[in-house]
């Protein structure tokens, strides 16, 4: 399946839930997508070959959803996967990582020994919003020493702008509204 026809396929998937979490908020629900076998498989193929040539050493994935992308991802092209946890979930030594939300602030966290200086990542999450997480994550890399490839996603909600928040790296969506 091309990359065309898989957004196409995904596009179809995700419902939209008016009014959720809070009034005027059209939420864009994932969760068909990855209970729907097949795209799953078709997303870790596609995200496969698009980095399998790339010198990608390792894919960081974000909580939690990101998982979900990142582990068939890693596993296809047998690369590590990194997992950037909330805090308290990791446990060993972690590098932390603070931002802003539009409704406060929030902490991620990543193993210090979990990259190394020099190798090249891809950040992968469901859904680029305002891009506070990616950004944060994006730190949380630079902290080692290794290198963004690309950060990558399922879907952009390019209205919000998030994108200009991770100006300094490439960035990659499958679907964008």
């Amino acid at each position: 399946m091309s990359p065309t026809q898989l957004s196409e396929q995904i596009r179809d998937l995700i419902k939209d839930v008016p009014d959720f979490p809070k009034p005027g908020i059209v939420f864009k629900d994932l969760t068909p997508v990855f209970a729907h076998g097949p795209s799953t498989a078709a997303l870790a193929d596609m995200y496969a070959d698009r980095y399998t040539t790339r010198g990608v050493d390792a894919i960081v994935a974000i909580e939690s959803r990101g998982f979900l992308l990142g582990a068939p991802i890693a596993a296809k092209m047998e690369k590590p996967l990194v997992l950037v946890r909330k805090p308290g979930k990791l446990p060993r030594k972690v590098f932390s990582e603070t931002y802003q939300l539009e409704y406060g602030e929030d902490t991620l966290q990543m193993h210090e020994d979990a990259l190394s200086s020099g190798q090249r990542v891809v950040v992968i999450d469901d859904l680029l919003a305002t891009g506070g997480t990616a950004a944060a994550t994006c730190n949380l890399v630079r902290q080692t020493g290794a290198e963004i490839a690309e950060v990558a996603f399922l879907v952009e909600l390019g209205f919000l702008g998030g994108r200009q928040r991770l100006a300094a790296h490439d960035c990659f969506a499958l679907v964008t509204y």
